[in-house]
C-alpha cells in the first residue's frame, strides 16, 4: 500500500481561455469514461496501489505521458501502438478538452486520462510498472527561484524512477537550454542512464511535432531531445 500523500502546492495553470461549446461537450460527455479511477483521495482515501493489469483489463505494457499539452503526441502514440496502454496526466482543463476532441477523431481506445497532478498518480502506482515515460515541452519555470518547480527535480524524479521498470525508457523534449542543463544534472542522479541526445531534426523515429514544438521553432528556439534508460 502506498504512503498517504503530503499536503502539496500546485503551481501550474488549471484553466486558460474560455472553453468552446464543443470542448465543454467533450468534457461533459467523454471525460468520465476515459478518466483513470482510483487516483484521487476521494476515490481511494487509503491510497491503495492500482493493479497494473486491471488498468486496461490485461497485462499490456503501460506507458505514461506527463503533461500532455494539447494531446497530439499522446493520441499519436496510442494510435501507433495499439498493443500498449497509455496514461496521460494533465491538470490543465483546456488541454484535457483538446485531447478529448482528438480522441474522438482518432477513435483510439488504449488511452486513459488523469486530469490532475501526476504526483497523485505516483502515490497509487506500484513499483516498476511503467515501461516508457514521456516529458514533452514541460513548463520551463524560467526564473531561477522557480527551478525547484520543474519536473526534473528530485521529488518528481524519485517517484518516476520508483514506478519505472528496470530498462524502461524516459524521453524528454524541451526547447529551453537551462532545462537541458538541469535534466543532465538531475535525471542520472535519480537512477537513469543517458543513452541518446539530439538537437533539432534529431527527434525519435516515432515523434510527432506538437503545438509547443512548433511555437518554439516560430520563436527561434531549438528543440532538444534526450533519451534515458532506467537502471536495472
Amino acid at each position: 500500500m502506498s504512503q498517504m500523500p503530503e499536503r502539496r502546492n500546485f503551481y501550474g495553470r488549471i484553466r486558460g481561455k474560455t472553453l468552446r461549446a464543443s470542448q465543454k461537450d467533450y468534457l461533459e460527455q467523454d471525460l468520465e469514461a476515459l478518466r483513470l479511477t482510483g487516483v484521487t483521495v476521494a476515490e481511494n482515501p487509503a491510497r491503495t496501489d492500482l493493479v497494473p493489469g486491471a488498468i486496461f483489463g490485461d497485462a499490456r505494457p503501460l506507458w505514461l505521458e506527463i503533461g500532455f499539452g494539447g494531446g497530439e503526441h499522446l493520441v499519436h502514440m496510442a494510435a501507433r501502438y495499439p498493443e500498449i496502454g497509455i496514461i496521460g496526466c494533465e491538470p490543465f482543463v483546456n488541454g484535457v478538452a483538446m485531447l478529448l476532441g482528438k480522441i474522438r477523431q482518432a477513435g483510439v481506445s488504449n488511452l486513459l486520462i488523469h486530469p490532475g497532478d501526476v504526483r497523485d498518480l505516483f502515490d497509487v502506482l506500484p513499483d516498476a510498472c511503467v515501461a516508457k515515460a514521456f516529458l514533452n515541452y514541460p513548463d520551463p519555470w524560467p526564473k531561477a527561484r522557480h527551478h525547484r518547480r520543474r519536473f526534473v527535480t528530485p521529488g518528481y524524479l524519485g517517484q518516476l524512477a520508483r514506478v519505472m521498470m528496470p530498462g524502461a525508457e524516459f524521453r524528454v523534449a524541451t526547447d529551453i537550454p537551462d532545462y537541458v542543463r538541469q535534466t543532465h544534472e538531475e535525471v542520472p542522479q535519480a537512477g537513469f542512464d543517458l543513452v541518446a541526445e539530439a538537437g533539432q531534426g534529431g527527434a525519435w523515429e516515432d515523434w510527432i511535432s506538437t503545438r509547443y514544438e512548433q511555437k518554439a521553432l516560430r520563436e527561434g528556439r531549438s528543440p532538444h531531445y534526450l533519451t534515458f534508460r532506467r537502471k536495472g
